[in-house]
């Protein structure tokens, strides 16, 4: 993917036709409003016509459909007749921002000091999606404490925050899966988060730091580790000790040793209703799926995909599961296809993925023993997963960000 790099944005105190913001909307492909003389800056060419006088300028078409919002040069406004766009209200010229793309809203900002200053209001910037974009250091720390409260940034390069303020961030709802960014960098930010609600980190590697500042999130709900790496099992049980309103909680595959998995089981919230610990192989025994159950009851969907040790004896579990709809045990290879015949007994259960167990010459015979569940209909998981299947889903849990770069490779 062809990606773009976004530069630092001026502050509202400097000037806003200095060579940085140039710069910065040059990266975002945005066309900076060239500055002529001194008095015409960011003012129309239809509008400036040298040696002609105000009354003799040529109007504007009505049946032009294009239009330019422009400063004007201080007098030519006060010799024009009729409203400026200065006399309008902040909140008219608001609710016109509203309806820009993050492109064109970059844009206005350049206009002027005021322009600059409303073009960054805190009602704007509420849902920020930059997939698969590089981002230079200082972008960060400039557009997160604009009022973000949802930001969507999975497959980017992000650089050094190089926060101005150690004020805390609106985040509620965060995606950085399959990032590049450092350990520091990555901390810098979630040090000033503590009102996250969903958090993906898919694929980033930790550290035990990191994970003590997700611990400071108390009403986070969803949170998806899937792959990640660098951090200790001592750091994850206080994580999951303080994190006690989980109900989405994804920990498959990461660098786990038989220390983490038992941390996990030991201390996962009873709350808990969708839960991923697959990828374990030899560390996750059928004690810990007992423990599973005797302190995670509710629990609608379980996968324990590829769990060498795991025996038709773990059945008896899963049936005291009172809400149990999808169960994952594919490639538990001690699990003979005849046994699972035993999991119809579950009545709650809706599908079943068996992938590796069941073999195609099997399966049929399989479905016809249970008719009511839907096996191995599907490959992926979707536990606390912020965006699952179609690549063109621009949605973060269900909500669709505002401000966005839906093509970074046609900038």
């Amino acid at each position: 993917m062809y990606r773009k790099h976004l530069q630092e944005i001026p502050s509202s105190s400097a000037n806003v036709s200095t060579s940085k913001t140039s710069e910065f909307l040059s990266g975002m492909g945005v066309t900076v409003p060239k500055k002529d003389k001194v008095g015409n800056e960011n003012t129309p060419q239809d509008l400036v016509s040298s040696g002609c006088p105000p009354s003799k300028r040529q109007k504007v078409k009505e049946s032009e459909k294009d239009f330019v919002f422009a400063r004007r040069p201080w007098p030519l406004r006060e010799a024009e007749s009729g409203v400026s766009l200065d006399a309008l209200p902040d909140e008219l010229l608001l609710s016109i921002f509203a309806y820009l793309s993050l492109k064109d809203l970059l844009k206005v900002s350049v206009i002027c000091r005021r322009w600059h200053h409303l073009s960054f209001d805190e009602s704007l910037w509420q849902t920020l999606d930059l997939t698969g974009v590089n981002l230079l250091p200082g972008v960060i720390g400039h557009l997160l404490p604009a009022g973000v409260t949802v930001f969507r940034c999975p497959r980017s390069c992000i650089g050094s925050p190089l926060f101005k303020t150690n004020e805390l961030l609106k985040l509620q709802h965060l995606d950085l899966s399959n990032c590049t960014v450092s350990a520091a960098d990555l901390h810098s930010v979630l040090c000033l988060c503590e009102r996250l609600q969903n958090l993906s980190l898919e694929g980033v590697g930790l550290s035990d730091n990191i994970i003590k500042a997700i611990a400071r999130n108390p009403n986070l709900m969803r949170l998806n580790l899937c792959g990640c790496s660098g951090f200790s099992a001592e750091a994850l049980e206080m994580m999951l000790s303080c994190c006690s309103v989980l109900e989405e909680l994804n920990l498959s595959w990461c660098d786990f040793t038989a220390a983490h998995v038992k941390a996990a089981v030991n201390h996962v919230t009873s709350k808990i209703t969708q839960l991923n610990l697959s990828g374990y192989r030899e560390n996750l025994q059928i004690a810990d799926v007992k423990t599973l159950v005797e302190r995670c009851p509710f629990l609608v969907h379980l996968d324990l995909s590829d769990s060498m040790m795991l025996k038709p004896e773990c059945f008896q579990y899963f049936r005291q599961l009172m809400f149990l709809q999808h169960l994952c045990l594919s490639r538990c290879y001690q699990i003979s296809p005849a046994a699972l015949v035993e999991l119809g007994e579950i009545r709650t259960l809706k599908t079943l993925q068996v992938f590796g167990i069941v073999t195609d010459s099997s399966l049929q015979l399989l479905v016809e023993a249970l008719p009511d569940l839907k096996i191995n209909r599907s490959h992926f998981t979707t536990i606390a997963r912020p965006t699952v299947g179609n690549k063109k889903n621009h949605e973060i849990w269900g909500i669709k960000c505002r401000l966005s770069l839906r093509n970074p490779s046609c900038l």
